[in-house]
């Protein structure tokens, strides 16, 4: 595969900022907990675990992400699927 030929089925988020959970609860106001839970499926939200523990980990958040986690937010209702 050529450097130029661009993934159709992975976007690439390299070149984006990246948030931290922490600096998106003190931009948002939101609890840390319920940023957790909304990152931590989120595809784009990269996963970094530190050391053995699985509770040691951080998660870096790109742009495009922070902004699908902050429409869940504000808009919880509009973004339920109905069965």
């Amino acid at each position: 595969m050529s450097p130029q030929t661009k993934s159709i089925l992975l976007p690439d988020f390299t070149l984006e900022p990246h948030f931290s959970i922490k600096e998106l609860t003190a931009q948002w106001r939101f609890s840390r907990e319920t940023i957790r839970q909304l990152a931590m499926h989120d595809p784009g939200v990269c996963r970094v675990q530190l050391g053995k523990k699985k509770t040691m980990c951080r998660y870096s958040i790109p742009l495009s992400a922070a902004r699908r986690i902050h429409n869940l937010l504000l808009a919880p209702a509009a973004n339920k699927k109905v069965a």
